[in-house]
Parts: C-alpha cells; sequence; structure tokens
C-alpha cells in the first residue's frame, strides 16, 4: 500500500508540473488574470493579472491519470469511487463557470452568489441520491466508540451541509499565496491514509490512490503557487477541493473528523460569520478584515510567515485526527 501511495503522489507530481509549465504561459497570453478586491489593492497590488484556473493543473492530471489506472486495470471503478470523482468534476466544473465569468468580464463578478449556491446544492443533493442509491446508513458514526447514531431524513440535510460548507471554506482560505493549496494538501493526505483504514468499504483502496494523486499533483502545483505566486487556483481548484475533502469524509464515515482536519479551514469560515453578525448587531467589525488571514497581514505579519504558520497548525491538526481516526 504504501509503495502504491508513493507511486500515486509521483506520478501526479509530475504531470501537474509538466502541464504548469505549458498552462501558465497559455493562461498569461490569453489575459485570464485575476482581478484584486478593491479592499486588497494596496496590500496585493503585485498580484493583479496573476493567471488563475489554476485549479486544472491539479485537476486534469488528477483525473488523467485515474482514467489510464482504472483502463490499465491498476484500480477498480468502484461505486465509491465513482461518487468521489463525480463531486471533484462537478464541482471543477462550478468554478471554472465563475472564474471564466471573472476573466471575461475583467473584474470579481462571476455567478452571483445565490446562483453558485444553487449550483452547489443541485450536485450535493445529487450526491446525496447516489449516496444512498448505494445502500449507505443515514449514520453519524464515532469510530473509536464505535457509536453508530441514525439521524434519518436529517443525515440528507447533513451532507448537503458538510458538501457546501467544505467548498466554500477553501474557497474562502483561497487569499493568500500557498495557503489553501497547503492545507488542502495535508488534509488530503490526511484522508488518504484514512482510506486506506476503511477496509470495510467496497473501493476504499481505489479512492485511497485517488487522493494520493491529487496529493502528487497538489505538491506539483505548489511550486507555482507559493509566494510570490506564478498561478492562483482560483474557484476552479478550491471550491472542487472542498468539495472533495468533504466527500471523502463522508464516504470514509468521518464526518465529524472534518473539523479537526480542516481546523484552519473552519476558523476562516467563522471569521467571516462572526464578522458579518458582529457588524449587522453593532455597525461596528469584530476583526480588522477577513477572513482571518488578512487579520494577521493587517497586523503587519508577512505573507508567507502567516502561511507557514496556518500549514503548521493544520499538520498539528492532521496528525491528531490521525490518532484518533486511525490508531485509536
Amino acid at each position: 500500500m504504501l509503495v502504491k501511495s508513493i507511486m500515486a503522489m509521483l506520478i501526479g507530481f509530475i504531470l501537474a508540473v509538466v502541464l504548469a509549465v505549458f498552462l501558465i504561459p497559455f493562461l498569461k497570453r490569453i489575459h485570464a488574470g485575476q482581478s484584486i478586491n478593491v479592499y486588497l489593492k494596496l496590500r496585493h497590488r503585485e498580484k493583479e493579472g496573476t493567471p488563475t484556473m489554476g485549479g486544472l493543473i491539479f485537476i486534469i492530471p488528477t483525473l488523467l491519470i485515474i482514467v489510464i489506472l482504472i483502463l490499465m486495470d491498476k484500480i477498480h471503478f468502484s461505486y465509491t469511487l465513482l461518487i468521489i470523482l463525480f463531486t471533484l468534476t462537478s464541482y471543477t466544473l462550478i468554478g471554472f463557470l465563475d472564474d471564466y465569468l471573472i476573466i471575461k468580464r475583467h473584474n470579481n463578478k462571476g455567478l452571483t452568489q445565490m446562483s453558485k449556491l444553487l449550483l452547489q446544492l443541485i450536485v450535493a443533493i445529487i450526491f446525496f441520491y447516489l449516496f444512498m442509491k448505494g445502500d449507505n446508513e443515514p449514520l453519524l458514526w464515532i469510530h473509536s466508540l464505535n457509536i453508530k447514531w441514525d439521524i434519518g431524513f436529517f443525515y440528507g440535510l447533513f451532507i448537503l451541509f458538510v458538501l457546501v460548507a467544505s467548498s466554500n471554506a477553501v474557497n474562502l482560505t483561497d487569499g493568500l499565496d500557498g495557503l489553501a493549496a497547503g492545507l488542502s494538501l495535508i488534509a488530503m493526505m490526511t484522508f488518504g491514509i484514512i482510506s486506506w483504514n476503511t477496509g470495510w468499504l467496497d473501493g476504499y483502496e481505489d479512492i485511497a490512490v485517488l487522493a494520493f494523486v491529487l496529493v502528487g499533483a497538489l505538491l506539483g502545483f505548489l511550486l507555482f503557487n507559493v509566494n510570490p505566486a506564478k498561478i492562483f487556483m482560483g474557484d476552479t481548484g478550491s471550491l472542487a477541493l472542498g468539495a472533495t475533502l468533504g466527500a471523502y469524509a463522508i464516504m470514509t464515515r468521518h464526518e465529524v473528523l472534518l473539523v479537526l482536519i480542516g481546523i484552519v479551514f473552519v476558523i476562516e469560515t467563522l471569521s467571516c460569520i462572526i464578522q458579518m453578525v458582529y457588524f449587522k448587531l453593532t455597525g461596528k467589525r469584530f476583526f480588522p478584515m477577513t477572513p482571518i488571514h488578512h487579520t494577521f497581514e493587517k497586523k503587519g505579519m508577512r505573507e508567507a510567515d502567516i502561511v507557514r504558520a496556518f500549514w503548521v497548525i493544520g499538520l498539528l491538526a492532521a496528525m491528531l485526527a490521525l490518532i484518533y481516526g486511525v490508531v485509536l
């Protein structure tokens, strides 16, 4: 299993780097540059025009490698793998459409928040249908205590929340060079290890290989995304990564553990919610700026230092999650 995982990461890394070498100049030629929010232009002026849609750098190689592995009969096209691939592909398309509209209009106005949310919900509903058709039970499962809680109809609402919340949480976190990509790499590797240890799940080896291919591809993308970034992942990447993490949590029955594995994503999202509620109640800001990584910027921390600190927090949380999810 270890050798297969390492090979999957290596192949994903190589193809992502090769694709990036050709895709970044192409995106520059077609002027697929990022428009910076007016509130960030003073600090992030140099990022204006950096190519976006970089999520394609790790998503295309991942899908291509998985298809090749299936055709070579190295992995099986299991029902579980189908659901994960459906989630990854669907949220990629939503993000791609949003990025395309932003590039076409040369501003930050892509899909409206309502239309983006509606598309995410539609995919989440299809996910729930596929999930239940696979003879899965509506259970919240605490593995270490072997507690299974049947919540019936509410599990469907819970799945919708997990997918939509996780996709938007990664999207919110994607504001500093390498931040979302590095944290997603850590989280995806964690779920890859967890997947290897879910022997009761049909197709567990297949989705584990997919996770490690994506980890390798993310590592290749990070070569071009760390500060100073040569390309941004855009919604094409962030929505897909968040939803895929949510899908892994649901399929491996570690939905609650997702909160710990993605603790930085949770903190970033909570900072936005607290800011919005506090402002509506008082007319004042609770934080200087949200998501919270911008607060640290306003306090004078260097971008690279913030990213490294958040990576460390994400890694420590992932290690705790593995102790709970695999060892215990």
